[in-house]
């Protein structure tokens, strides 16, 4: 076994080569640094991948969790890029002292860094350790998180034990639950190369609480591959009401089961589907049955990407009730809105942080106040009973979404904000092999 298999068998990740990089796509090999990957419900990251990879630009996925999903996504298969996953809690103290000698060896910034690794969780620090040997090893020129909160944490350690540059997407909770700790938050990002904001809402909310230390923060929508969602008219379609999220407080579909019990009051035709899995399901479960709404709102469970788009594809209206939850938590930019634009489901949502830079009341969609049942149903009851204004905000949310929204147009503007590639260093010395326990 070679001095490189070695490390990468203890170090937990498969050996492979650097590959050569493609002209085309950004020159750079990123290491993306994900907390769990692939994730259920993060298909955004999987569409961002695909879409650097369609430019030619070099990834691998360093995931610090085991999937425990149990569920994936077709569109996974099309990820060409290795993924390794980083050791996490290890049991015996031997064990790190065995990494922490090999690091010595290998990484000379390590002593200046560890006050840094000393001051993160212990596990934290090891995998950033773990991940600064891979960097050397694999010829990683950049890195890129997803969420401001442990991938950075380890991707802006790895950063400093490597001198490789990193950035990190901040999306939602990273930014808004009460959790969030501010000093740790700007302390990333006064260190990342670059910040991914996915609105401007976001974008100015981090200017305003952190000031020069959020001075490298740029507004990059997250997109879709536009080739999965084909476009139709919004008529003929039944009175169908599709939900589609994780079961939380975030999702607001308390207020949509309220909504529905309104409708039904009146009268009104139609069923509800809701697609995903959480916390709440027993809670929603059982105000569905207080409310007598059995036979008109159904809980779906989580489905697959295509079975998603079916069920939007098919319905007359979105609703995605977004709020505020009382942990501070609420949604950045839901993916699934821009899905169901696209393929020309009228939607309704709120005006929660950045959902009106997509839907735009009476333009591209409709929207309403949170925490607002009886809103929410009357516009639902608008997309049900006008077909046609159904049909010109279909049309609308389409353009809108092919303008701003286009998974292509991201990977182009999230290249382009990498630095330039560095010139190509000398080969790092081997690593000596490390004796098995």
């Amino acid at each position: 076994m070679s001095p490189s298999e070695t490390t990468a068998a203890r170090a937990g990740w498969s050996a492979a080569a650097p590959a050569r990089r493609s002209p085309a796509g950004s020159g750079h090999r990123i290491g993306y640094v994900l907390k769990m990957f692939p994730r259920f419900s993060e298909t955004f990251v999987v569409s961002e991948i695909l879409a650097r990879q369609a430019r030619g630009t070099e990834i691998e996925v360093f995931s610090l969790r085991l999937p425990n999903d149990g569920r994936f996504h077709a569109e996974l298969a099309e990820v060409t890029a290795p993924v390794s996953y980083l050791p996490h809690r290890r049991a015996r103290p031997e064990d790190c002292w065995r990494l922490l000698r090999a690091a010595h060896g290998a990484l000379p910034r390590l002593t200046g860094t560890l006050p840094d690794l000393l001051a993160a969780e212990p596990d934290d620090g090891l995998q950033a350790v773990e991940l600064a040997l891979a960097v050397r090893e694999r010829g990683i020129t950049h890195l890129h998180a997803h969420f401001g909160s442990v991938a950075t944490t380890v991707a802006r350690l790895a950063s400093l034990l490597t001198g490789v540059p990193y950035s990190f997407t901040a999306h939602a909770k990273d930014l808004f639950h009460e959790s969030v700790d501010p000093k740790d938050l700007r302390a990333k990002l006064a260190g990342a190369q670059h910040t991914v904001a996915v609105s401007d809402y976001n974008r100015a909310h981090l200017e305003r609480s952190f000031g020069a230390a959020a001075s490298r923060v740029h507004r990059v929508y997250n997109g879709l591959r536009l080739a999965d969602f084909d476009y139709t008219e919004p008529t003929g379609r039944p009175p169908l009401i599709a939900g589609v999220g994780r079961l939380v407080e975030k999702k607001g579909f308390e207020v949509l089961v309220d909504a529905c019990a309104l409708l039904a009051a009146e009268g009104v035709e139609f069923d509800c589907v809701i697609a995903g899995a959480g916390p709440l399901e027993a809670a929603l479960r059982e105000r569905i049955d207080a409310r007598g709404l059995g036979g008109a709102v159904r809980l779906a469970g989580p489905l697959p990407a295509d079975r998603v788009r079916a069920l939007m594809r098919g319905a007359a209206a979105l609703a995605a009730p977004c709020v505020v939850g009382s942990d501070g938590n609420a949604d950045g930019l839901p993916t699934v809105l821009l899905e169901a634009m696209a393929l020309g489901t009228p939607c309704v949502s709120t005006d929660v942080t950045g959902i009106p830079e997509a839907v735009r009341h009476g333009e591209t969609g409709l929207s309403v106040p949170q925490h607002d049942p009886a809103a929410l149903a009357a516009a639902l009851r608008t997309l049900l009973a006008d077909r046609a204004a159904a049909v010109r905000l279909a049309r609308a949310a389409r353009a809108h979404v092919e303008r701003n929204f286009d998974g292509a147009a991201q990977a182009r503007a999230l290249d382009a904000l990498l630095p330039p590639v560095p010139a190509a260093a000398p080969p790092a010395p081997a690593l000596a092999a490390v004796p098995a326990g």
